[in-house]
Order: C-alpha cells, then sequence, then structure tokens
C-alpha cells in the first residue's frame, strides 16, 4: 500500500520507518524542515535503538521518504495522524491544535475512499472533532489505531505488538456486519496494513470509538497506578523496617499481579504517562467521574512527592546539609535506552540539588545534549569517569546498564566519599558495601522505626 505518515516525532518517525519494513510505500510529512532533512537521510534526530537501522533500509529500497509538503501525501490510500498531544499549557488536557492542524492540511490531498486514521494519544470525543473537519468528504474513511509504544523498544514494540486495536465507527458489531461499508472498509484497510502482524498472531481487537480513544490512556494510568503505589509502600518500608524490593519480588510472583512496573524509584516521567494521567483526570472531571478524577490526583501526588523523597535522602547522606556538597548525578534522561529528558524525574531532583545549594555533576550515555540546553544552569559531563571524580554523593537516577554495572572498588577510587544513594535500587549492596561504600536506596529500610505491639494496639 502506498501510506502517509502525518507528524514525523517519536511516533511517526518509528511508525514510518516500520510500516517501510514490512514492504509498504511510505511518505511521512512534518513542518519541520530539520526533522525531515535528518530522517531522509537516514538519521533519527533522536536515541532509540534499531531506528537508524530501519531508515537506512526504507531509504536503499526507496519505499520511505520524507517531505514538508502535505501534497505529496496525495494518492495515499491511508494517512495515519501521528502528531503530538501534549499537556495544555492552561490546563491538564490535552492540547489538540497540532492534531487540528494537520487534519486540514492533509484535507485537500485526500483522495476518493482514502482513509485517515489516528494513533496520536487523545482524549474522548476527539474522533469525533475530526470527523466534523471531514464531514465534506463523506468518501473519506475515519478510524483509529492507537498506539502502545515504550521508548527504548518502541522498534520491537511496533513490529511484534501485545495486540492492535482498530476503533471503527459502530464498534466491533458494525465491522463485521453486512451492509456497514465504512466500518468495514476501515477494518480492511488495517487488516492489510497489518497483514504480516495478524499472520503472526498478534491479536486485534476492534471497538468503537470512546473505547480505542480510551485504552492508551487507561493504560497507562494503570501503570503510573503500580509505580506510585509501590513508591507509597517503598515510604512505609522506610519507616518501618521492611524492604520494598523483596516486597515487589513477591508481589510479582503472584499473576494475578505480575512485576511489571513494580519497582520503586524516584517516580515515572516522560512525555506519556505524566500527561495521560492528567488528560484522564480532566476527562473524568469534565463527566463526573470523582472517583477517577481523584485517584489520578493521588498518583500524580505520590509521583512528585517521590522525587522529593530522593532529595530528603541525600540531605540525609549529607548530614542534614547540601549546601556546598559535591554530588553526582547518573542519569539524564527519565529511563535508560532513550535520550528524552521530559519530566525527567533524575534532572527534577538534579535541580532540587542545585536548589538546595549543592554543586551538581550530571552525566548521561545519550541524554546530555538534549538536558544541556534544556538545564544550562546544571553541569553536565559526557564522561562518567570525569563526572565521578571528587564526589561526596553520587546517586543513581537512571538504571543504564553501565551504571548498573560499575565496579565498586574503581568508582572509590575516584570520588571523595564512598556514599551512594541507589535510588532506582539495582546495585549489588553487598558487594558496594564490601567495597567501602555507604549505600542507601528507597524502601529499603533505612530508617526503621520502634514498633510494638502496644503501639499496634
Amino acid at each position: 500500500m502506498k501510506i502517509s505518515v502525518i507528524g514525523c516525532g517519536y511516533l511517526g518517525a518509528v511508525h514510518a520507518a516500520t510500516l517501510a519494513s514490512m514492504g509498504h510505500t511510505v511518505v511521512g510529512i512534518d513542518v519541520d524542515p530539520a526533522k525531515v532533512e535528518n530522517l531522509g537521510g537516514g538519521d533519527a534526530p533522536f536515541f532509540e535503538p534499531g531506528l537508524d537501522e530501519l531508515l537506512e533500509d526504507g531509504r536503499a529500497t526507496g519505499r520511505l521518504t520524507f517531505s514538508t509538503d502535505f501534497a505529496d501525501a496525495a494518492g495515499a490510500q491511508l494517512h495515519f495522524l501521528c502528531v503530538g498531544t501534549p499537556q495544555s499549557k492552561t490546563s491538564g488536557g490535552a492540547d489538540l491544535s497540532y492534531l487540528v492542524s494537520a487534519t486540514e492540511s492533509l484535507l485537500p490531498h485526500l483522495g476518493r475512499g482514502a482513509a485517515v486514521v489516528g494513533k496520536s494519544t487523545v482524549p474522548v470525543g476527539t474522533v469525533d472533532m475530526i470527523g466534523r473537519i471531514l464531514a465534506g468528504r463523506p468518501d473519506v474513511l475515519l478510524g483509529w489505531n492507537p498506539e502502545f509504544l515504550r521508548q527504548g523498544t518502541a522498534v520491537k514494540d511496533t513490529l511484534v505488538p501485545d495486540r492492535l486495536v482498530y476503533g471503527v465507527p459502530g464498534g466491533k458489531d458494525a465491522a463485521f456486519a453486512p451492509g456497514s461499508g465504512a466500518s468495514q472498509g476501515v477494518t480492511a484497510l488495517l487488516d492489510t496494513v497489518y497483514a504480516p502482524l495478524l499472520f503472526a498472531g498478534i491479536p486485534r481487537l476492534v471497538c468503537n470509538f470512546a473505547t480505542a480513544e480510551l485504552i492508551k490512556s487507561a493504560s497507562n494510568a494503570f501503570l503510573a497506578t503500580k509505580v506510585s503505589f509501590i513508591n507509597a509502600m517503598s515510604e512505609l518500608c522506610d519507616v518501618s523496617g521492611a524492604d520494598v524490593s523483596e516486597l515487589s519480588e513477591a508481589m510479582g510472583l503472584d499473576p494475578r499481579i505480575g512485576n511489571r512496573y513494580l519497582h520503586a524509584g524516584p517516580g515515572f516521567g516522560g512525555g506519556c504517562l505524566p500527561k495521560d494521567i492528567r488528560s484522564l483526570r480532566t476527562q473524568a472531571a469534565h463527566h463526573g467521574v470523582e472517583a477517577l478524577d481523584e485517584w489520578m490526583g493521588l498518583v500524580d501526588l505520590v509521583n512528585s512527592g517521590q522525587r522529593r523523597r530522593t532529595v530528603e535522602a541525600a540531605r540525609e547522606l549529607c548530614s542534614g546539609h547540601l549546601a556546598g556538597r559535591t554530588v553526582t548525578v547518573l542519569g539524564a534522561a527519565f529511563k535508560p535506552d532513550t535520550d528524552d529528558i521530559r519530566d525527567s524525574p533524575a534532572l527534577d531532583v538534579a535541580l532540587q540539588l542545585a536548589a538546595a545549594g549543592a554543586h551538581v555533576t550530571v552525566t548521561d550515555p545519550k541524554a546530555i545534549n538534549n538536558a544541556w540546553m534544556r538545564y544550562p544552569q546544571l553541569r553536565f559531563e559526557p564522561s562518567t569517569k570525569r563526572a565521578l571524580e571528587d564526589a561526596e554523593l553520587v546517586l543513581l537516577l537512571t538504571e543504564w546498564d553501565e551504571y548498573r554495572s560499575l565496579s565498586p572498588a574503581a568508582v572509590g577510587q575516584l570520588v571523595r566519599r564512598r556514599t551512594v544513594l541507589d535510588a532506582r535500587n539495582v546495585l549489588d549492596t553487598a558487594d558496594w558495601e564490601a567495597a567501602g561504600w555507604e549505600v542507601r536506596g528507597l524502601g529499603t529500610g533505612a530508617r526503621p522505626a520502634a514498633v510494638s505491639a502496644a503501639s499496634l494496639g
């Protein structure tokens, strides 16, 4: 098929490259000339394992091109909307202005019988809004196909997804009912696009628009709930003498719970979970669903509180005073295997430490340039070895493999004081302590409170 992908940011670039790798002819459209030039040259403007190889393959075969001209999308049978839907600057809801602009720009170039299918994460009611923009073109099909990418594994998540979701007019019943032309048309086109995945046995779910709009936000909200729950438990572990790592391991063995997203740390970040829970909260408040509104508010509150707990743990390890201390922060990206620093817990903690008077040096394998341009008030050092020199406190805030595998003896020769706050609870505490380090985690029972039967009674 000839396919256009409108919006070539994180989602769009990965989607376009993987579609081309499946054999489709794909044109990616974006209004940013620099981004288009980089992608067209086979170079992703962000770090994502495996993406550069797919871009180069698409370029070599001629199946993948990029353009700033919407006219180049003409003739495509299917147009995927992949533009960003960031959090609004004035509320917790989603900013849909980019989506509206992209649809309006695409409208004059839609061929008869073509389909417009959104992939962006959007609030309920967005598809109806897009439908009103397309109202003058009853010959154009409309669908929604939410994405479920994780940064760091986005290529794999696209080529081997957990599921495919199609939002079509009237939902599942209409898609398979005689005479339901629009629903059947969208379903058939998407089945053609994803034929290799369906052949491999990937589950396909067909639903109505509202369900398709909610699925991604609901999934992210549930994952955020798991993270905030275990982080709240880590605080109880600290004051009671329990160990949250052992607690989460035991909980994760229950198949009803599972161990994914059940690891205590400085909180979640990135461009998806924070904005999605706030968008879901806004939707819940709009529709009068108070319980969900309050629940998402609490999840967000616990998450921000975990960052403050990390700073306080660092303060305690510095005998109550951060001012003048030399601190090294390992990690700037919000998670490993990405250079994305949006709402990064690591950088939030680093900024709070600096505001308290600490001399902070931040290092990261991939995110240094992005972080330096966004936070020039912090000191950044690409070399882990140089960043560690003369440190009085080391904080591990992003669990890159190279930090997990650091030699405690070798690092001990670089720092001034062998003290580490392992906020991700990934280091081998016994090995580090054997090398003379004071090791502190979050939720490892560092401040056990005196608990007696009488007090519990």
